[in-house]
């Protein structure tokens, strides 16, 4: 009863409100887009969508089939790109997706190893999860999540495969410069430079901050590290960030690492696959190659 199609149509139509939206997106006219509707929903003997005048709201049955929809339909594309790699003789393409923004620098250092043992298979990098990357992951988007915080779900397996210990980034006048740790009441009256990510799932915040009950005097995400860095340096703040990632900028930056806390904080790198492709060879390899560079950072 249920065709590749009429998936399709739900996606379109909650993507783009109305059914003439959805009709220029699937490159079909409104009425037969309209006459395709009713008799979906004839055929399941359900309503699907809610009228409320050019715009449709999905009814429960038609948030369970967009939920089967979303799940399936990106299934297919990427089992019809891979059939059309392989008819092509290609490997295919690893898709990574990046859960944290330092992490990027990590992979970097893995990719051109990566690509040199494997030419036939491309790599492609997606950021713009910010800890949306399960989704992304159960629906097909991505083949590999690089994560800090792994989501533990039936279906998933998450590999470490790099420790590391998140510090504090200070400028070259500052006075924890020098000192052996840093206490969480230290950063009552300073500016706090983080990337663009919910406090919830900073582990300045909530491994080492809030415990203490103290907030910073200022908190200003930044995007980009090497902005992030240069803020540091120049004395505009302090930062929370790998102690490689900070060791490895004081090459060209005057900043240092401060431990956070006496016992500082431990972090790991994940690689969060799906169970079903553990047997893929190119996956698997880069998850080795990952496992081989955990104590190899710089």
């Amino acid at each position: 009863m249920l065709e590749r199609d009429h998936l399709e149509i739900v996606r379109a139509v909650e993507q783009h409100g109305s059914l003439t939206a959805a009709a220029k997106k699937l490159h079909l006219t409104q009425s037969a887009l309209s006459h395709a509707v009713r008799k979906l929903e004839d055929q399941l003997g359900v309503a699907i969508w809610h009228r409320e005048g050019r715009s449709l709201r999905s009814t429960q049955a038609g948030e369970y089939l967009l939920a089967v929809a979303n799940r399936l339909v990106p299934q297919l594309l990427h089992a019809e790109e891979r059939l059309v790699q392989f008819a092509k003789g290609e490997r295919g393409t690893l898709r990574i997706g990046m859960e944290c923004h330092p992490c990027y620098q990590w992979l970097l250092k893995l990719v051109s190893p990566y690509l040199a043992a494997w030419p036939a298979v491309d790599v492609d990098v997606k950021q713009k999860f910010q800890f949306g990357g399960l989704g992304a992951l159960f629906g097909y988007e991505i083949d590999i999540l690089v994560t800090p915080d792994p989501l533990y779900r039936t279906g998933l397996h998450f590999e470490p495969v790099f420790d590391y210990e998140q510090v504090l980034g200070v400028g070259p006048q500052h006075p924890l410069r020098h000192a052996a740790f840093v206490q969480a009441e230290q950063l009552a009256d300073e500016t706090l430079i983080t990337y663009p990510v919910a406090i919830e799932r900073l582990d300045i915040y909530t491994q080492f901050l809030m415990p203490a009950g103290i907030s910073p005097k200022r908190h200003k995400p930044i995007e980009t590290t090497d902005i992030m860095l240069q803020m540091v340096a120049s004395g505009r703040g302090v930062a929370a960030l790998p102690r490689w990632l900070v060791e490895e900028y004081a090459d060209k930056l005057d900043i240092a690492p401060v431990k956070l806390g006496r016992q500082g904080i431990a972090k790991q790198i994940f690689l969060g696959i799906r169970n079903s492709d553990a047997d893929i060879d190119y996956l698997r390899a880069f998850v080795e190659l990952a496992r081989a560079h955990r104590n190899q950072p710089r």
